[in-house]
């Protein structure tokens, strides 16, 4: 793992920053009440929960093969002349002693499912959180959109009558007029895709939450009086992660290293097959003659203890491939586990570049806002004192709400670009189910 990233981090490392909570730095009271919501309703991490615990159940008995297995039974059975019918009665004892490994690569198989499960339902949090921010903040860019489309509306009504008011008097064209109809007409075509993709988002938000339908809220048209968030500013996003902490932050990762534990488990229970297996056996059978005991009382107990030994023979072979092949398949994990751990450290480093090149593009933006700014402040002068006319001024005002508008929209999609980027990260809040390592993994 390199040291740190290759791509600039937005603010240095702070201590105390928490991945698990990375959404509170927009400081929205909202947000994090959805976020706590999808947590505790979404279906798909209570079935990463259930599937947890099934595991964790599992993995708590799965040393039981190799401790004493006691059974009894009864039976009745006629010897081979058909002259006289036994009751048998028995209490039989065995007991596999796993010996050259198998008894720990058991254990170990069971911990790697138990690591895996632990690895999904962190997937699944991961996934959900940023979801979840993610549809908020299309809602709320969509809502952002409307407002400032529904200026620009206005504007282009305010420039239509006064076209056409210069048209009637014969000092300006049929022709501005109608392009500026065709204008009024694509901005209609944009407020229905904004619609679109406000109901799209509300939805999508309602069943990460595992409700049936949504907010009104969410499905509500903005004013241009309505408050939206923004971007939190790069100072206050948490982003004191390096590389080395992906190994135990970013989920596809320790599924990576759980299929790693898995093979090698699997590697041992096909060595452990190459020996003789050892199995301690034992029984007392109790036999009574049904046949003839009305005229004597003939019973017989025999005790029998003794090893019982497995020797591979003709199949050693097939065993010596199946361990062969174990071994080629742990190697194959191995590959794809540092295949995984590349595959973070890009993620994560595309995040960083993605970051940098938003703030860039929001930074001109704004620049060039505030020089638009400027000329609207001299024209309204102008306007005011009777050497402009409003006419003039709409387009400036026009061309300064479609810049506001491209400027939010950066700022936006920065914001996306942070939710990519904590995801990459695998920030979310820990289940406490989850929390603490495998029963029997090694370090």
């Amino acid at each position: 793992m390199p040291a740190h990233w290759q791509q600039a981090l937005p603010v240095s490392p702070r201590p105390g920053d928490d991945l698990a909570h990375w959404w509170k730095s927009w400081n929205d009271s909202e947000l994090n009440a959805l976020v706590d919501e999808a947590l505790a309703q979404n279906l798909d991490v209570a079935q990463a929960v259930l599937r947890l615990q099934q595991q964790k159940r599992l993995s708590e008995v799965s040393g039981s093969a190799f401790l004493p297995n006691v059974s009894a039974g009864v039976r009745t059975l006629q010897d081979v002349a058909a002259q006289d019918s036994y009751f048998h009665a028995s209490i039989d004892v065995s007991w596999d002693l796993g010996l050259f490994g198998a008894s720990e690569a058991t254990t170990r198989s069971a911990s790697a499912d138990v690591l895996d499960a632990q690895a999904q339902l962190h997937a699944a949090r991961v996934a959900l959180v940023a979801q979840v921010v993610h549809r908020y903040l299309d809602i709320r860019q969509a809502q952002r959109q409307q407002a400032l489309l529904q200026q620009r509306q206005a504007l282009d009504q305010r420039q239509l009558h006064l076209l056409q008011i210069r048209q009637t008097q014969r000092l300006g064209s049929m022709q501005a007029v109608e392009q500026q109809q065709l204008q009024i007409a694509a901005s209609a075509g944009q407020t229905a895709m904004l619609t679109e993709a406000q109901a799209r988002s509300a939805h999508g938000l309602a069943a990460l939450l595992g409700r049936s339908a949504p907010d009104p809220r969410w499905l509500q048209a903005a004013d241009a009086t309505t408050a939206m968030p923004v971007a939190p500013a790069i100072s206050d996003m948490p982003l004191a992660a390096i590389p080395a902490d992906l190994l135990r932050t970013r989920p596809d990762i320790q599924s990576a290293e759980a299929a790693v534990e898995h093979a090698a488990a699997e590697l041992g229970i096909t060595r452990a097959a190459l020996y003789p297996r050892f199995t301690l056996t034992g029984s007392i059978l109790y036999s009574y003659n049904i046949t003839q005991n009305r005229r004597n009382a003939a019973s017989d107990k025999l005790p029998v203890f003794g090893p019982q030994i497995d020797v591979p023979l003709f199949d050693w072979s097939r065993r010596r491939a199946q361990a062969d092949a174990s071994e080629l398949a742990l190697q194959a994990s191995v590959k794809a586990y540092r295949q995984s751990v590349l595959n973070g450290i890009a993620d994560v480093e595309s995040s960083l570049a993605a970051i940098g090149a938003q703030e860039q593009r929001r930074q001109s933006l704004q620049a060039t806002q505030s020089v638009l700014q400027q000329r609207q402040q001299a024209q309204t002068v102008r306007q005011n004192l009777g050497l402009e006319s409003e006419l003039s001024t709409l387009e400036t005002r026009r061309s300064l709400l479609q810049l506001q508008s491209e400027t939010d929209t950066a700022g936006f999609t920065q914001a996306l670009a942070y939710v990519t980027l904590y995801k990459a990260l695998g920030g979310a809040p820990l289940d406490t189910v989850a929390q603490g390592p495998a029963k029997g993994l090694q370090p």
